[in-house]
């Protein structure tokens, strides 16, 4: 990773939030974000556009080998989490309006992934 980054990057910590089968959630699934909030913690569009490589995530789902990927803002204005697979193989896991969250610790986001949507707990905003 970059040395000169902006300092409003940012790592975040997802953590899979309550659900039915999960009455406490799951500290072993989720996201690791590296993200540049503005001053109103939200996702800065124009800091991300001007550092697209250093935006990146990391999904952790228990067992499951870790997948490393890229926070992309879609030409529509919504944000995904992108991943190349290999042999040409791409996957998004779209958010819900994550333009809008309020990325600080113990809000929610919703994350659409391929078995449907999960809500995520943010359990940590650190600077870098």
């Amino acid at each position: 990773m970059s040395a000169k980054l902006p300092s409003n990057f940012r790592r975040i910590r997802l953590e899979l939030a309550r659900e039915p089968g999960r009455p406490a959630g799951d500290r072993g699934i989720g996201y690791v974000l590296v993200a540049p909030l503005d001053a109103n913690d939200h996702l800065d569009a124009e800091t991300a556009g001007a550092h697209k490589e250093e935006c990146k995530v990391l999904r952790f789902h228990g067992d499951e080998e870790n997948v490393h990927g890229y926070l992309l803002r879609r030409p529509c204005g919504y944000w995904a989490f992108h991943y190349d697979l290999g042999d040409g193989v791409e996957d998004d896991d779209p958010g819900y309006r994550l333009g809008d969250h309020r990325w600080a610790s113990g809000e929610y986001v919703t994350i659409h992934e391929d078995e449907g949507a999960h809500t995520y707990r943010i359990a940590a905003v650190q600077p870098l």
